[in-house]
């Protein structure tokens, strides 16, 4: 266990469980025909989302991907804002305009998701070498999958932050599959943090279902990086336990039901509950009034959004850029 306050333990677990229930309440916006275009939910990887914004504050940068509401979540957007989002409204974080895979709320520091892979890792990047330009002390977190890897931009964006020493934290969501291909299928070593380290860079893997242990290499990554000693890649080993988008098949030629059972039971939000309990570090009643507060929240949340207006067609051209 970590050398943690129970407010510490607590807000950990509170966090975990916001991004369940609001992905699990988007899942069903979505059968319910709310939400438009795809919905893809960050179920059973809570824990890294957690674990590594827990450290950041708004100044620090977060670039993700098209699997990126529980990153969004953990950098502090409201659900009401990322649900609004994903039903186009106007009180969505990006007005309505961007819905699942393009998340933005500059305010609190989430740069964006993109549904092309791999920008994230170069974005991450630029925002790490304009702090060390500048001297903020902030950092730039990329938030990327194991697919990505195999992308041009991840050779680009380690090797230049690693020769640079820039404040930038790698976080590679290793859920052993991109989109239905696995990852052993599409790379000889499948070790990510082996290859992070063959560019000279601080790697670490860690178990991505276990919130302590991605809260703990994330401090040390973050730590280095303000002070100024370079990036760090952690991968985090998980897996997503619905399917790859909402309304694909959760099963199939790609993964088994016992494949899926296993990971099931290594739930990041179960698990870490049993352990705060059997430490004493918690109690049942904590748990409960967190439970509550937050389902509390997400019903609120939803009504909000699905009540919010669309947004006004005469603002189409608004927010587009153009040269003329």
């Amino acid at each position: 266990m970590a050398d943690l306050s129970k407010e510490q333990y607590l807000a950990l677990y509170r966090q975990m469980f916001e991004i369940r229930r609001t992905e699990e309440q988007l899942a069903k916006a979505h059968q319910a025909g709310l939400v438009h275009g795809a919905c893809h939910t960050y179920v059973g990887e809570e824990a890294v989302a957690t674990g590594v914004c827990a450290h950041l504050t708004a100044k620090d940068s977060v670039f993700s991907t098209h699997r990126g509401h529980g990153h969004a979540l953990a950098k502090g957007v409201p659900p009401r804002e990322v649900m609004a989002e994903l039903f186009g409204r106007v009180t969505g974080c990006s007005r309505g305009r961007g819905g699942s895979m393009h998340l933005f709320s500059p305010e609190v520091g989430m740069m964006g998701t993109s549904g092309i892979v791999g920008p994230c890792i170069l974005q991450a990047t630029g925002a790490g070498y304009s702090a060390k330009l500048m001297n903020t002390g902030a950092v730039g977190v990329a938030f990327f999958g194991d697919g990505a890897s195999n992308n041009g931009a991840f050779h680009e964006g380690l090797n230049l932050a690693t020769i640079w020493d820039l404040p930038v934290i790698f976080v590679c969501e290793n859920n052993m599959y991109a989109t239905e291909i696995a990852f052993s299928y599409a790379t000889r070593n499948t070790n990510m943090a082996e290859r992070a380290r063959s560019y000279g860079m601080s790697a670490v893997a860690v178990d991505g279902n276990d919130v302590l242990a991605v809260y703990q290499a994330a401090d040390e990554a973050v730590r280095r990086a303000r002070a100024g000693n370079g990036p760090t890649l952690i991968e985090g080993k998980t897996y997503r336990t619905r399917a790859h988008s909402e309304g694909m098949p959760s099963l199939g030629t790609y993964r088994t039901q016992e494949e899926l059972d296993a990971w099931k039971a290594r739930d990041p939000i179960s698990t870490y509950k049993a352990k705060l309990l059997q430490s004493g570090a918690a109690a049942e009643s904590d748990f409960e009034q967190i439970e509550t507060a937050v389902q509390r929240l997400v019903d609120e949340s939803f009504e909000f959004a699905k009540n919010s207006p669309y947004p006004d067609p005469s603002t189409v051209s608004n927010h587009i850029f153009s040269a003329s």
